[in-house]
């Protein structure tokens, strides 16, 4: 593959989403992704306060997820857990994670939109994990009961889901394949908690693909109807 066949490549991949974050930057300078920046210090301040002594507790209380919890405390606490880094994973790559998709996404797709993706991917994965337990290791959806008493919390299912719908959204349909395949492949070779729960975020994000393609189907159609409809005699 040449350099310019390389270019004009990824100018079909990238080119909208990148035209759409350059927009919002040249618009808005600094003040593009105020949410972004606001997430990125909420799990800075998370990371500090859960490696205090008196501090554990508290983020574990407010933001620790396990499938063997009461379903309604586990809900109250799901919008948090987001911004719990992993204690066994480096905090820069949670930080990192979050300032390139949610920076991405806000700027492209809006602050309230971009919640409700990450979230609906977060949430996909708490509820998966419950009934993947209660299936049992049998099934090859099911999880071991062991599972129910591990911390489940990062933000990696809602970065996994942003990047899906935003390659599906701005037509780089293979970096959103690359990504799904990925979550599969990790799966096939660590058929783990995250691994399965990054999954089930993505089967979830790609009903809010659906769903929003048929929205934009019957907007256009009643568009059409309505700039095709005769004048009004009066």
């Amino acid at each position: 593959m040449t350099v310019d066949t390389l270019g004009r490549w990824a100018r079909a991949e990238w080119g909208a989403l990148y035209l759409a974050v350059r927009g919002a930057v040249v618009e808005r300078r600094w003040r593009a992704a105020p949410m972004t920046v606001g997430v990125v210090c909420l799990t800075g301040i998370t990371q500090v306060v859960q490696n205090r002594s008196w501090g554990y507790r508290i983020v574990q209380d407010l933001g620790a997820v396990r499938a063997d919890d009461p379903l309604w405390p586990a809900l109250l606490r799901t919008p948090l857990s987001l911004f719990v880094p992993a204690l066994d994973l480096p905090v820069w790559g949670a930080l990192a994670q979050v300032l390139i998709a949610f920076g991405i996404a806000e700027m492209c797709l809006g602050r309230w939109r971009t919640l409700v993706i990450a979230y609906v991917a977060t949430l996909a994965g708490t509820l998966y994990a419950r009934v993947a337990i209660a299936i049992g290791p049998d099934s090859p959806f099911g999880l071991p009961a062991s599972d129910a008493r591990v911390v489940d919390t990062g933000p990696s299912a809602a970065v996994v889901g942003l990047a899906v719908f935003l390659g599906w959204r701005y037509g780089a349909y293979v970096t959103a394949g690359v990504v799904i395949a990925a979550m599969i492949v990790e799966v096939a070779l660590k058929p783990n908690l995250a691994g399965r729960e990054h999954v089930a975020a993505v089967t979830a994000v790609l009903v809010l693909c659906a769903v929003s393609a048929v929205r934009q189907r019957r907007s256009r159609a009643r568009a059409g109807s309505t700039s095709g409809a005769p004048p009004i005699q009066s």
